[in-house]
């Protein structure tokens, strides 16, 4: 009895952050890895890389091709994986902090691909994975 006492005690002054961090992105190891895909809700040709890293950190790349230019947006925060719950929580958008959290409703997965909604905009996301070295493609690759 008492080592349980113990045990709760020492649980209790653990950090939350430690905890909390480690444990989503674990159970979600499937989700770790370089994701490109194409669309965003206003722009069907807009382009983007997401970049989940096994730390629960993330950087998201965005490229809209304006008359052949390109016209790019970094984004970073934190994921994490709740049920059927894509969460991202961005801190900053072009070193700026301008602090936001987006959800999905991840509707499928595989080892090389994905499937997800928008809760906010109702826009399906279909990204595919590639390399961790995976570069934007130019804006004259797109049609």
């Amino acid at each position: 009895m008492r080592s349980g006492v113990v045990s709760l005690i020492l649980l209790a002054t653990m950090p939350a952050v430690s905890v909390l961090s480690a444990a989503p992105v674990q159970a979600q190891a499937w989700m770790v890895g370089t994701w490109f895909g194409q669309g965003q809700p206003h722009d069907k040709a807009a382009m983007y890389i997401d970049r989940m890293r096994p730390d629960g950190s993330w950087r998201g790349e965005y490229r809209t091709c304006m008359r052949g230019k390109a016209v790019d947006q970094l984004q970073t925060g934190h994921w994490a994986v709740e049920g059927d719950t894509l969460i991202l929580k961005v801190d900053t958008v072009d070193g700026a902090a301008l602090p936001r959290t987006d959800t999905y409703k991840m509707l499928a997965h595989s080892p090389t691909a994905q499937k997800y909604l928008s809760t906010a905009w109702n826009f399906p996301y279909t990204p595919q994975r590639v390399a961790d070295d995976f570069q934007m493609p130019s804006c004259e690759l797109v049609g």
